[in-house]
């Protein structure tokens, strides 16, 4: 595969990274669903094969492995655990029961808060001014040649529909429209007809001629 192929992006990451990524935690471990230890909430990265329980440990004494744990019903590690294994920067942490994470996988939100400056370069959710994304998944995406391409494609797109829609006769239609305008009428047109309205003379009844009977 020549230079900049998908093998080359691949070895960027650790192996272990991408099934990460797409693994199903916080289920019940089939080996010892008898215990109250079952859930699976750990994974190995030397044996990449699927969540663990805390029981399934004792047969990987040896290997690196790192726990999961959630917030708002979404996976986090903790950066203490996946900074010795993964560059995590640019991924936004949070603080947790007093402990610094980093979230798994995107967040999206339906539309960032008012006031936001910052957003993640993948999903668009809020973050800090000094991160690029929200999570480990969006920084692989975000990293990729491939999204990168895309991006300045985009960029490139928006670009060119912002020239020529200035470029439009969408200026000179606004000029038109202001040249329809009807002028103001001058101010003293209306005093001038109020002004020849006169009022007329009261004419009053002759009290002279009425007679009164009794």
């Amino acid at each position: 595969m020549g230079a900049g192929g998908p093998d080359e992006e691949d070895n960027r990451w650790p192996p272990w990274l991408k099934p990460l990524l797409g693994e199903h935690f916080f289920v019940q471990c089939k080996l010892h669903a008898d215990s109250h230890k079952s859930e699976c909430n750990m994974y190995c990265l030397d044996c990449m094969n699927g969540a663990l329980c805390s029981l399934c440990l004792a047969h990987h004494k040896d290997h690196r492995y790192i726990q999961i744990r959630r917030s708002s019903y979404h996976d986090v590690i903790r950066v203490s655990e996946i900074q010795k294994y993964l560059d995590i920067s640019g991924v936004q942490t949070y603080v947790i029961n007093s402990a610094k994470v980093v979230f798994i996988n995107e967040r999206p939100q339906p539309r960032p808060g008012k006031g936001v400056t910052n957003t993640c370069e993948v999903c668009d959710r809020s973050l800090v001014d000094s991160f690029r994304f929200c999570s480990l998944g969006c920084k692989i995406v975000g990293t990729s040649k491939d999204f990168q391409k895309k991006k300045r494609h985009m960029a490139a797109m928006a670009s060119d529909s912002e020239d020529s829609y200035s470029s439009s006769g969408h200026g000179k239609l606004n000029n038109k429209a202001q040249s329809f305008r009807p002028s103001t009428p001058p101010p003293t047109s209306v005093n001038y007809r109020t002004a020849k309205r006169r009022k007329g003379i009261p004419h009053r009844a002759p009290m002279g001629g009425l007679i009164i009977q009794y």
